[in-house]
């Protein structure tokens, strides 16, 4: 590849990256709403913070490289927020929404992992070392905000969750047997055999 190649690729992945942190700031504080649990609601708020820094970063990089800030599209990062959307308007239990939005999240720290780990990667190979901190520095808070949340799924979330959908289980089968309308089965059932002999005499 050619430098002005891999240059080219660079500012490209720099501004879709750019572009996919934006996306992240506008969607965070809805997802943060969506939440019922106080824990995973602080996380999401504490990482909107870190978001912000991400993108002063960028900023920093695109200033010391001599280029304006900007975005470029990123579908990526587009058709990820757009999965969470979905799920937030889905009718579930509490805990099981709190589990979806975690499993919503992971998938956005997970391809940021992917995008900064590819662009400290670069700009390692361009000699950029003080880009390359920065995004090193950014890869350590994704790692950590992944880490918190599967923390935060493990220790309370998951398990409530399955509590949710057992005691929901339990009065699908309540309701199936009844209460009176389940008396007036049983008692239909059991006058079943008497019928019988009757008709045979």
């Amino acid at each position: 590849m050619q430098p002005a190649a891999l240059d080219k690729l660079y500012v490209d992945l720099l501004k879709d990256t750019y572009h996919a942190e934006k996306q992240i700031v506008r969607a965070l504080p809805k997802i943060a709403k969506a939440a019922s649990s106080e824990e995973l609601k602080s996380a999401l708020q504490d990482h909107l913070e870190v978001t912000r820094g991400h993108i002063e970063r960028l900023e920093q990089v695109f200033e010391e490289m001599g280029k304006p800030a900007a975005g470029k599209t990123c579908k990526g990062m587009q058709g990820l927020l757009e999965e969470g959307s979905d799920l937030m308007e889905e009718d579930m239990e509490p805990m099981a929404m709190d589990a979806g939005l975690i499993a919503a999240a992971q998938k956005v720290e997970h391809y940021e992992i992917a995008a900064y780990g590819t662009l400290r990667a670069l700009a390692q190979t361009k000699g950029d070392d003080a880009a390359a901190r920065l995004f090193e520095q950014t890869l350590e808070e994704e790692y950590e905000a992944d880490k918190k949340l599967s923390s935060i799924a493990e220790s309370s979330i998951n398990a409530q969750a399955m509590e949710e959908s057992d005691e929901e289980g339990d009065e699908e089968d309540e309701d199936s047997e009844g209460g009176s309308n389940g008396r007036t089965v049983r008692a239909t059932s059991s006058r079943g055999p008497s019928k019988s002999k009757s008709s045979g005499r």
